[in-house]
């Protein structure tokens, strides 16, 4: 049906009575700050410099309907690991940008596409950054953008880390036809229910409409981005989903403080699969590393089928966890990156 009106009526309640905004400016000003202007577009950026000498830079991509602070509880275990029992060594710089419309970035005057969202990266982390080398992760849209990233191959990126499998490359069937467990997961993928496609369609072909509510009340947004966190989590029971309601609210209030709708752009290249497919030959070289969760919005993929558009350096799959990693399981997910680090000797 949607969002449930007993967990809105917690949310509001807690938005009024208890929240607080400026807590969450404090905490967002604990790390560096800045309005970089890339193509055309001030985007705005989180920056934590990593502990050690020599930090690796990472970019950190969200997606729709999450923004940086579902990144932030990884911030901190990244730059600095030896605050947490880990080595100096594997420290990294950290850069977490918000999506074009998001939060304190510009929104694109029309529709932007994954892939051109991957060359402003690549433009901010190589040219204005001045990084030699970075490596980049993402969920969600982040991930399409970091496997665009991966594709084009921009300059100084040498490994990237997804905790979603997104783009495909039919095009290599003409070649080498489906295995029988590559056959079965296209089957699963045909079988998902339409309920979950509703939003996207609505996103990809109709967002004005939508934009007049969304842009009109906070509670309405909120119930249109919340409904994610719920479903994509713990699906259909009658809980609320794992996540601290704070958390929530501030996540809401970077759309609400942005353009709510401008990010919501991107799924035109979902609703015409161009955002999410390969042309002929195309092929994400750059080295990638999986960490897949099972309760996703769709199941992971083989790895033979990985295979197909990814130079995969490694696969893996967790036993529990959902769509939103970054806040359910953070060490995991730096843990993982960390790995691929480590396995591409990347010191």
């Amino acid at each position: 049906m949607g969002t449930s009106e007993p967990f809105m009526r917690r949310v509001v309640a807690r938005w009024l009575q208890g929240y607080d905004w400026r807590a969450w400016e404090a905490r967002l000003n604990a790390f560096e700050q800045y309005r970089i202007m890339v193509d055309g577009l001030g985007i705005h950026c989180l920056v934590e410099r990593g502990s050690s000498p020599s930090p690796m830079p990472i970019i950190l991509t969200h997606g729709w309907p999450g923004s940086p602070v579902e990144l932030l509880g990884m911030v901190e275990l990244l730059a600095h690991p030896e605050r947490f029992g880990g080595s100096v060594d594997e420290a990294f710089t950290v850069v977490v940008p918000s999506l074009p419309g998001c939060g304190f970035s510009d929104a694109p005057p029309g529709p932007i596409s994954p892939r051109d969202v991957g060359r402003l990266w690549a433009e901010m982390m190589s040219n204005i950054f001045g990084f030699g080398r970075y490596m980049a992760h993402g969920g969600d849209w982040g991930a399409v953008i970091t496997s665009w990233m991966a594709v084009d191959r921009p300059r100084g990126l040498v490994g990237a880390h997804l905790n979603a499998a997104v783009v495909t490359a039919p095009w290599t069937f003409a070649n080498v036809l489906p295995s029988p467990e590559e056959t079965a997961h296209l089957e699963r993928l045909a079988t998902l229910p339409d309920e979950e496609k509703a939003y996207q369609l609505v996103h990809g072909y109709r967002p004005q409409s939508l934009a007049f509510a969304v842009h009109d009340s906070p509670v309405g947004l909120a119930a249109w981005i919340l409904e994610k966190f719920h479903n994509w989590t713990v699906g259909k029971q009658d809980i609320d989903p794992p996540f601290d309601l704070d958390d929530l609210i501030t996540n809401v209030m970077f759309y609400w403080l942005g353009d709510p709708q401008a990010v919501s752009w991107m799924y035109r290249y979902l609703v015409d699969w161009s955002g999410f497919t390969l042309g002929e030959g195309e092929f994400a070289s750059v080295p990638c590393g999986f960490c897949l969760f099972p309760d996703d919005t769709a199941p992971a993929p083989p790895e033979a089928f990985v295979r197909r558009a990814y130079n995969v350096a490694h696969y893996r799959l967790e036993p529990h966890g959902g769509h939103f990693p970054g806040l359910e399981h953070p060490h995991e997910l730096v843990e993982d990156i960390r790995r691929l680090r480590a396995e591409l000797g990347l010191g």
